[in-house]
């Protein structure tokens, strides 16, 4: 049997925190404030133009990081169908394999340069980058998505990433695919659209 298939759950549950408190203190490191410098801690922050966006439990680009969940559930499960024998990778293997592409995509988004990027290129005009307990936040609702992709059919998945998708883009005018695409390809044009010109 190989050696990823005989792992403990109390071993994953470890693992995950001990990742969590390793990238926190990343964070940390990194210049990023524990909480809001408001020295508020919200459960939701409506604002998306406020200078407290992103730097609360949730907010409307939570979204995004549930959508994430779902992404990293597919791939992680295609790649363990693909390329390991045995039925693949358990759970907790492709779990971790997450956690890690999201804490990777944080730390990158939180480094300067990616901050002073949004800032120029995107609506995301007043971006000072994540609070800690935001970041934190962010890979609890990456992992939500990735359970809810392993328990909902395929079309209820689809769906939601479809209705949480338009839902942001129809109240906040971004939404992960905007996000993308802004990234790759500014355009004046949705930038125009998305600060309301």
């Amino acid at each position: 049997m190989p050696w990823y298939q005989r792992i403990s759950t109390r071993a994953y549950v470890l693992t995950f925190v001990g990742i969590i408190v390793v990238f926190a203190a990343i964070l940390f490191f990194m210049g990023r404030l524990p909480i809001c410098e408001c020295g508020d801690v919200k459960f939701w922050q409506q604002d998306v133009m406020s200078a407290e966006n992103s730097q609360h439990i949730a907010d409307w680009y939570t979204f995004s990081h549930i959508i994430h969940g779902f992404a990293f559930f597919a791939l992680l499960w295609w790649v363990s169908r693909r390329f390991f024998k045995n039925g693949g990778l358990p759970l907790g293997v492709r779990f971790i394999g997450a956690v890690l592409l999201e804490v990777g995509w944080e730390i990158i988004e939180n480094s300067a340069w990616i901050i002073d990027y949004y800032r120029a290129n995107t609506v995301s005009l007043g971006y000072v980058g994540d609070s800690i307990l935001n970041s934190v936040f962010d890979v609890f609702w990456m992992a939500l998505g990735f359970f809810l992709a392993r328990k909902l059919p395929v079309w209820v998945t689809l769906s939601l990433v479809v209705v949480m998708e338009l839902v942001a883009a129809y109240v906040i005018r971004d939404n992960l695919t905007l996000n993308i695409l802004m990234f790759i390809y500014p355009s004046e044009g949705i930038k125009a659209w998305q600060t309301g010109m």
